[in-house]
């Protein structure tokens, strides 16, 4: 099962950037789709970005549209999250997630890295 690991979050004020990052491990025949979703206390999980293994295809949620950039190193097994115009609303733990259309290879969630955004 690939294994993932978040890091790179932290305070910022609004109008602020950052980045976070996702480092998956514990796979070798497998490629996966990395998506981010991200909570806030007391609401539902909801989608952020997701960037395609295979071509590197990515899609936004319409809220960070224009202000967030995925992207990936395919030989690091890495994808970052480059969030710029940070705003109060995108404050939420944010979680990585790996998805894979071949059946063999399990998917799996990252245990989250905190973003808060102070106005």
């Amino acid at each position: 099962q690939v294994h993932l690991v978040e890091s790179g979050g932290g305070s910022v004020q609004a109008g602020g950037s950052l980045r976070v990052s996702c480092a998956a491990s514990g796979y070798t025949d497998c490629s996966y789709d990395m998506s981010w979703y991200r909570q806030a206390p007391g609401k539902e999980r909801e989608f952020v970005s997701s960037i395609a293994a295979d071509d590197g295809s990515t899609n936004y949620a319409d809220y960070v549209k224009g202000r967030f950039t995925n992207s990936q190193d395919k030989a690091k097994k890495t994808v970052y999250l480059q969030m710029n115009s940070l705003k109060p609303e995108d404050t939420a733990m944010y979680y990585c997630k790996a998805e894979s259309v071949y059946s063999w290879c399990q998917g799996s969630w990252g245990q989250g890295t905190q973003v808060t955004v102070s106005s």
